[in-house]
């Protein structure tokens, strides 16, 4: 391994889920960017964004993001709104793998509703219900999304194994 891998894409496609899978196959760090974000602030994604609204939310995840370029040998897990850091997302792309987790709005929608997470750890970014938020949102950062990564994968008809060994497929050279 040489490069890093990002794993992006929005809410509840499985960043966290294949981060640690895929660092465990390769044998090297995890590194979670939210829980390194709460470590850091002592508090839940949700209270921060609460207590300090989303720019500075986006302002601390921009300087950790700027601190990962050029890392190599971890699996990043990022916020599902790392992608809109335009202004440094070549800088990401060019040192790093970067992998798109994609999945449909349904499965998205049910994954976020039967996780006893998504309140504290996902604030909402809209004001619209939980489905409508997901199909605005991605309306917007599906571009990003795609421009912005190397390799997509679906995890909406993909297990987390299937999910990790098409990564696997990808970074390792071939025989």
């Amino acid at each position: 391994m040489q490069k890093q891998i990002i794993l992006i894409g929005y809410r509840a496609t499985g960043k966290t889920s294949v981060g640690k899978c895929l660092a465990a196959a390769l044998g090297i760090p995890f590194f979670d960017m939210d829980r390194e974000l709460e470590k850091r602030c002592g508090q839940s994604i949700a209270e921060l964004v609460a207590s300090q609204g989303w720019p500075y939310f986006r302002a601390l995840e921009k300087e950790l993001l700027v601190e990962i370029i050029g890392k190599n040998d971890q699996v990043v897990s990022t916020g599902g709104g790392a992608i809109l850091h335009q202004d440094i997302w070549q800088q990401l792309k060019e040192s790093s793998f970067v992998v798109w987790l994609t999945a449909d709005h349904e499965t998205i929608y049910r994954r976020l509703m039967g996780d006893s997470q998504t309140s504290s750890q996902r604030p909402a970014l809209t004001e619209g219900n939980a489905y409508s938020e997901i199909v605005s949102v991605l309306q917007e950062r599906e571009p990003l999304y795609r421009t912005g990564a190397h390799f997509t994968v679906d995890t909406g008809v993909r297990g987390i194994d299937e999910v990790v060994e098409a990564v696997l497929a990808e970074v390792r050279p071939s025989a």
